[in-house]
């Protein structure tokens, strides 16, 4: 669920929209949303990920960013785990909004296919209001981290939670438009979220290990995009 709220400078000559979602609260002990704090929290953690990586961000360096304390940060969530969950469960929201808003004037069915594995391959565009998260940053820790939140040995108990359902409602939404495109296909969801995770391998080897991947000079900037495309619809005919 998201809704879209209009922000206007001071002098009301500009408009942007900013998305809020309802993020699962079992993920969270206090929204972030509720308070100032909470909402520098989860931007300069999305910043702090990204710069250090994972497993070297803390909330105590949290804590120095924002200049609050870690007694402060674990009010709002119960770990780093956790922080990130959020982190990702509003890409996740994200995504599905902006898949929905893209696609809601394409009628071609291999076009929205097209649309959507240029979503996956491709950095979000950026916005210059001041409460927004770094969409550069938060992409790149989707490509690099996603997997740290359910390659974990208690997946299955944090899945009772329904965490993962904006993730699951992505691959939804994009099965969808998959079987639409070929009623016939006998895997769309399998097909779904194998798109999803090769998108972020190939963006991620291309980068840091890339001889295990075609990219060259001729198709560095669109060489993930060219990959899940053709890998698309070799599999769909």
């Amino acid at each position: 669920m998201f809704c879209l709220i209009a922000i206007f400078d001071e002098s009301f000559a500009i408009m942007e929209f900013q998305v809020k979602f309802a993020i699962n609260e079992k993920i969270f002990l206090r929204n972030p949303e509720s308070s100032e704090v909470g909402k520098l929290m989860v931007k300069k953690a999305i910043d702090l990920v990204y710069e250090l990586g994972f497993e070297h961000f803390t909330f105590k360096k949290l804590a120095i960013e924002i200049n609050s304390t870690e007694a402060t940060i674990y009010r709002y969530f119960e770990n780093k785990h956790r922080l990130l969950l959020y982190i990702l469960n509003w890409y996740w929201c994200y995504m599905e909004f902006l898949v929905t808003f893209k696609l809601q004037n394409v009628t071609d069915k291999k076009e929205q296919l097209k649309i959507i594995v240029h979503l996956l391959t491709h950095e979000l565009a950026e916005s210059a209001n001041r409460f927004d998260y770094n969409k550069k940053y938060l992409n790149q820790i989707v490509i690099s981290e996603s997997s740290k939140a359910y390659l974990v040995k208690d997946v299955a108990a944090i899945n009772k939670d329904e965490v993962f359902k904006p993730y699951k409602d992505l691959c939804v939404k994009i099965a969808e438009v998959i079987s639409a495109y070929n009623p016939d296909y006998k895997f769309p969801r399998s097909l779904s979220t194998t798109l999803i995770e090769t998108s972020h391998h190939q963006q991620f080897f291309s980068v840091n290990l890339p001889k295990l991947t075609d990219i060259c000079s001729e198709n560095m900037l669109d060489f993930a995009f060219q990959f899940i495309q053709d890998l698309l619809f070799q599999v769909l005919g």
